[in-house]
């Protein structure tokens, strides 16, 4: 067994302690108080334009994970508005740059992925090498005055921490990853995700603000009622173990069969070495791990990305197999879990998301939802996006005090 299989063992038995106690004796993980928040940090088009700034050009964001980057690879980057190109040269040095040809402003790289160790513009037959310089530039003496400036890429901070490539989509802001990451570096650095291999990738796409969207990833509340057939009748929503690292967060829910277990001796519980849970890496990720079968366990990811308007967001879901693609079967029962989850995020969370956020819009002003005091997940985030973008909770102040 692997460090990191032993650290996430031993984190796993923790949290099914905690589990154990809540099903024997009731209760759940619960904050101070419920919190109240104005519907107009879903629809104000100043917030949304404040976000995608703040929280999408000048925060490290997930552009991929290392594993997907291998040496004379590279991977476009388009998600934030920013055209992006993520290249990793021949010696595994990771850099990005704006996806532009400095000589006119062409599109660089046209291709998602692929291997090259260097890139021509296909509008003049500029060339660049994987760290960014000017290797060629047909008949320059003619054509190529002013080369000052133009023979490097514009370049991005990028940097790569516990399996994961960070970018800031804007040029000339430093980027400190350690403190962006907070004490949540540990709980990644456990997971293992540098041995996790893409298996499938996709876009899901939802008429709704991003935060929306992404507010179902983070309470069980809804699942007896929306989600009836797919996940109501394997997890309780009554039972929430949270924890959480800073801005970030683990959220977990009971399973219904785990009462099979809770009053056994700790030999006997079924405690995996892969890491569990929902896992929050602001401000846009969700990492859920799971299994698919005893010794196949899978990693979904979810990034969301706001559009232009403030009702348009895409998440980008991408499923990956821990240490690789161990058969066939293995590759199609994690290509079906890509599949199960991606319909039931569709069909169930995304039509009630479009739905919901349309009507916030026809409320009048001051209006608000409400996350209770099991949906500590919500209150938090929700904290620390508005602090993110420099624009604190609208409403009365003090109705909106919950656990920390």
């Amino acid at each position: 067994m692997t460090v990191s299989s032993q650290s996430q063992r031993q984190t796993q038995l923790a949290i099914m302690r905690r589990f154990a106690a809540y099903i024997r004796d009731g209760g759940s993980d619960l904050a101070d108080a419920p919190m109240v928040n104005d519907v107009s940090v879903y629809t104000d088009p100043a917030r949304h334009a404040a976000e995608r700034q703040k929280l999408f050009r000048e925060t490290p964001l997930v552009a991929a994970l290392s594993s997907e980057i291998a040496p004379g690879a590279f991977r476009t980057f388009d998600a934030t508005g920013v055209p992006v190109v993520v290249a990793r040269d021949g010696g595994g040095a990771i850099r990005a740059f704006l996806n532009i040809c400095p000589h006119r402003g062409a599109r660089l790289v046209r291709q998602e992925e692929g291997r090259a160790n260097r890139f021509t513009c296909w509008f003049h037959g500029w060339t660049y090498g994987a760290d960014g310089r000017l290797i060629a530039a047909p008949e320059a003496d003619r054509f190529c005055g002013g080369m000052a400036g133009r023979d490097h890429l514009v370049a991005l901070p990028c940097e790569e921490r516990h399996g994961l490539v960070f970018v800031i989509a804007t040029p000339g802001l430093a980027m400190d990853l350690d403190a962006h990451l907070g004490s949540f570096a540990a709980v990644l650095g456990a997971m293992g995700l540098d041995s996790a291999e893409r298996v499938k990738s996709g876009e899901l796409p939802v008429a709704a603000n991003w935060k929306y969207a992404l507010d179902t990833y983070g309470e069980g509340y809804h699942f007896a009622a929306l989600h009836k057939q797919t996940l109501a009748p394997y997890f309780r929503n009554d039972i929430t173990i949270y924890d959480r690292f800073d801005r970030c967060h683990r959220v977990s829910w009971a399973q219904k069969d785990w009462d099979s277990w809770a009053s056994k001796p700790e030999s006997k519980w079924p405690v995996r070495a892969e890491p569990a849970g929902v896992h929050y890496l602001y401000p846009n990720t969700i990492l859920f791990c799971g299994s698919v079968s005893p010794g196949k366990s899978y990693l979904t990811v979810f990034r969301h990305f706001p559009g232009e308007e403030v009702g348009s967001t895409v998440t980008h879901k991408a499923i990956y197999a821990f240490g690789g693609v161990k058969s066939p079967e293995h590759r199609a029962e994690v290509e079906a879990a890509f599949d199960a989850t991606a319909h039931v995020v569709m069909s169930e969370d995304y039509v009630t998301a479009a739905e919901g956020w349309k009507n916030m819009c026809a409320l009048p002003p001051g209006s608000t939802v409400v996350y209770g005091r099991q949906e500590m997940a919500l209150q938090n985030v929700h904290r620390a996006l508005a602090d993110g973008c420099g624009m604190a909770l609208p409403g009365p102040a003090g109705v909106r005090e919950a656990a920390r």
